[in-house]
């Protein structure tokens, strides 16, 4: 087996409770010649894991995410006379990726509440709303609600998951029933 040290880390995850703490310092870790870091937060597969094992800093990726692409998004064709499909397919590619949200845990109420003010404000900007509730803009759009968009994601990740032919998948699947 190898590894690449510069893009290996080490994480010492927290427990819940602290009387559980075994130490506050580890010794230094090395893979050959090579000093491993010690992260307490690191992006994988695009989906940010810290210590805490919170989900919170992902969420708060993902809210910058939209923001950025809707703006990029506006920057592009917001003055141009693009028909209202053509706008949907723009927003659902570009800014609702939310491929990651089935795996969230845990989570402050609050940082879900921030997504969720993030896609109606980015629902309402792209496509010009100011003033209209949002259950009419969402209505007129004929696009889903962010409540259903993260359902959704949740039933599609499971249903894959239940479905998937790896033995690994299907052994953890066992496990955790």
């Amino acid at each position: 087996m190898s590894c690449n040290a510069q893009k290996t880390v080490c994480m010492v995850v927290q427990p819940n409770r602290r009387d559980r703490i075994v130490a506050s310092g580890f010794p230094v870790l090395s893979i050959g010649v090579n000093s491993i870091q010690f992260v307490s937060e690191f992006k994988y597969l695009g989906h940010v894991i810290n210590s805490c094992m919170s989900d919170d800093d992902d969420i708060s990726r993902e809210i910058r995410n939209m923001f950025t692409c809707t703006n990029v998004l506006l920057r592009r064709f917001g003055k141009c006379n693009c028909s209202v499909p053509v706008k949907l397919s723009l927003f659902k590619t570009y800014c609702l990726n939310l491929y990651d949200t089935a795996l969230w845990h845990t989570y402050l109420k609050g940082s879900v509440q921030k997504l969720h003010s993030c896609y109606n404000r980015c629902v309402k900007m792209f496509f010009g709303y100011s003033r209209n509730s949002m259950t009419q803009t969402l209505f007129e759009l004929n696009i889903h609600s962010f409540d259903t968009l993260l359902f959704n994601s949740s039933v599609r990740f499971l249903h894959c998951w239940r479905n998937c032919n790896n033995d690994v998948v299907k052994h953890l699947s066992a496990v955790l029933n």
